[in-house]
């Protein structure tokens, strides 16, 4: 550890006769208080003429390393400098000699104003702005030893720490030990006093009338207190450790009250503690407060903030049995280490999955927040079963809500894959380009029609696109913050990411390429946060849907109750038949009714049981009150749908609307 340095200044005439010496000066440099004044500089600094003496005579300043012999008959490395001073008598005055000399470790803590500048003016200032506690914490204790104590700790006060810590019990505080200090180079202080342990200290003990009364407390423990602690902690090295040490407990307090303490500690070869080192170290307990306070409030905040943004990502994705979904979520840097980044994945009726990933826009609780509210926004919208480009529209005209009190954009991708037909619709505003990976080819960007980021505002709508997936195919969404930093062109994170993409990519585990997407964005120290989902994008079986069109006549009810009936017998799953071709029959019976031309029929077993009637009307179906007395008897069928239904909806499709029910499997 470094030493701390002593100052010495002597006084010298334009010939190197020393004329005065300070106090410091003559007990390190002479046998005896006077024993400097008329000697030559060189012979108390060997080796002082050429370099210091000469520049004298000219007037100039000068530096120079030398050996100087201590009183005791130590060799010390010194630095040594001449100040010229003009004006002065013809044989009086003309120079000053400043030299810098290591303080011997026995030697440390004897002088006061040595303590006090090695602890308060060159300490403190190169850790003031540590923002981390823990560091903080090293930081405070590589100070106060050596230059203050022999050994010691930072303890702080767990309520102060935890914002959910239980209030102190009958035995007293808790206190965690956040850092501990010692100068011996003895593994035995690790082992009596782990950092990170919690420990309470009785009533009536110094420490815990230094917490109470908020002022320092001086203890001499001797051989019996010594022991005395080592017995009630139940660590038999603490007595050896402590044996005749002189104990300083250094309040450490704020506005919240006193946070904790420092505990110092100074063994029996040194000057034991006195009312000077009480001074010095209650003015270095009161600056390091202020410090201690700053990072523990940052610590405070920091962890509110990561709560509240782990709260709000999803605790988990569904989507349908054959396609196989994985999400990574990695937090920013320390400097930007909560964001608005989110992903999602919902299962949708229908053996169908919406998959979404945004990006809001800043760092912080306020962007957290905002996250939230449009991953909330994202859930309702995808209930309601709105297609992509309308769902991000919706966002829209929410963040522009949200703008009108402050402002907030952000970017998002959209995609809803059917697994029974392997359709693909994508919508994006302002965000990058999904990346599509089909089996054994190359992979590549969507070319998704560009929209504006969400609360920025447009011209025209947001436009999605539709295409056809081969199974197998790797549809991969992400933000920003995998592919671009402030070392790197966007460009060329979105070309390593192809790459990680490429041939062969589609067999490979979901995880392992997540992985890899993120190779070498650990090391960015300024990364923004991250969010990827990665779906393996699969249709459901043959055998686990089906579908018919019918012609919009009476008769095609009797021959959709039919149908129905065998696909259910070959499924086995004949105790929902009766259910089933019901709700069919007063499906296919409104769409007939009201929307006229072609009807289009589908089962679908994935999950559930779901029944899907298509038609070329748009219009949603209408439900009647029961108790309406003009209400006439087909006006009925949609309540019969509600009862007999664990779910029932509908939905648009390109060409008019679906209406849909669903039961759960036996």
């Amino acid at each position: 550890m470094e030493s701390s340095t002593r100052i010495l200044i002597l006084g010298t005439d334009s010939s190197g006769r020393i004329l005065q010496s300070e106090r410091n000066a003559a007990a390190v440099l002479a046998a005896n208080p006077d024993g400097l004044l008329g000697a030559c500089l060189d012979e108390v600094i060997p080796g002082a003429r050429e370099p210091l003496l000469e520049a004298v005579k000219h007037g100039r300043e000068r530096t120079a390393m030398l050996a100087v012999e201590t009183s005791d008959g130590a060799t010390l490395d010194a630095v040594v400098t001449v100040h010229p001073m003009n004006g002065g008598e013809p044989g009086g005055l003309a120079a000053l000699a400043v030299i810098r000399v290591p303080v011997p470790l026995a030697d440390r803590f004897v002088d006061p104003a040595v303590i006090r500048r090695a602890l308060l003016d060159d300490g403190l200032p190169r850790i003031k702005s540590t923002l981390d506690l823990e560091l903080l914490a090293r930081g405070l204790m590589d100070v106060l030893v050596p230059h203050f104590c022999n050994s010691g700790a930072l303890m702080l006060l767990e309520s102060h720490l935890d914002a959910d810590e239980a209030p102190a019990g009958p035995e007293g505080p808790p206190l965690r030990r956040m850092a501990i200090g010692f100068d011996d180079a003895d593994p035995a202080w690790d082992a009596a006093f782990p950092t990170g342990e919690a420990v309470v200290y009785p009533a009536g003990t110094p420490y815990a009338r230094c917490l109470e009364t908020g002022e320092p407390e001086l203890t001499a423990l001797g051989g019996e207190g010594a022991a005395r602690l080592a017995e009630v902690w139940h660590r038999p090295p603490v007595a050896d450790l402590l044996k005749g040490s002189s104990l300083l407990l250094l309040p450490i307090k704020s506005a919240a009250g006193v946070l904790g303490i420092f505990v110092c500690l100074r063994n029996p070869a040194h000057r034991p503690f006195d009312r000077y080192d009480i001074e010095i170290g209650m003015e270095f307990a009161g600056r390091a407060s202020i410090f201690v306070e700053s990072a523990r409030q940052y610590s405070l905040e920091r962890a509110t903030a990561l709560t509240l943004q782990r709260s709000l990502l999803p605790a988990g994705l569904s989507a349908p049995s054959p396609i196989e979904v994985h999400h990574r979520y990695l937090p920013g840097s320390r400097l930007i280490e909560v964001g608005g980044d989110w992903y999602e994945s919902i299962a949708l009726p229908g053996a169908r999955v919406a998959l979404v990933v945004g990006d809001v826009a800043g760092h912080g609780v306020k962007a957290a927040v905002t996250m939230g509210r449009l991953r909330t926004a994202i859930h309702t919208l995808a209930e309601l079963e709105l297609p992509p480009a309308e769902a991000l529209e919706r966002l829209d005209s929410l963040m522009r809500t949200l703008g009108d009190r402050e402002p907030h954009f952000a970017t998002c991708a959209y995609v809803v894959y059917d697994a029974v037909s392997g359709r693909c619709e994508v919508a994006s505003a302002g965000h990058l380009p999904p990346l599509l990976a089909p089996p054994g080819t190359a992979s590549h960007f969507l070319a998704v029609p560009p929209a504006p980021p969400l609360g920025v505002g447009g011209d025209g709508p947001i436009v999605s696109r539709e295409f056809t997936v081969e199974d197998g195919t790797l549809l991969f969404l992400y933000t920003d913050g995998l592919v671009e930093n402030r070392a790197r062109d966007i460009d060329d994170g979105l070309a390593r990411l192809q790459r990680t993409f490429g041939p062969g990519a589609a067999a490979r585990p979901l995880g392992e390429l997540c992985q890899d997407a993120l190779d070498g964005v650990y090391d960015d120290q300024h990364r923004d946060d991250i969010a990827m989902l990665v779906a393996r994008l699969c249709r459901i079986p043959d055998d686990h849907h089906a579908t018919w069109e019918l012609p919009a006549e009476p008769a095609a009810v009797r021959r959709a109750r039919g149908l129905v009936r065998d696909r259910l017998a070959r499924w086995g799953l004949e105790e929902l038949t009766d259910a089933t071709v019901l709700m069919v029959s007063e499906l296919v019976t409104n769409a007939i009714r009201h929307a006229g031309g072609r009807v289009g029929l589908r089962l679908v077993r994935e999950g559930g049981l779901v029944c899907e009637v298509f038609d070329s009307s748009d219009g949603r179906p209408r439900v009647r009150h029961q108790d309406d007395e003009d209400m006439p008897e087909s006006g009925r069928g949609l309540h019969v749908v509600g009862r007999l239904a664990q779910r029932w909806g509908v939905r648009r499709t390109t060409d008019g609307k679906s209406v849909w029910c669903e039961q759960e499997l036996p």
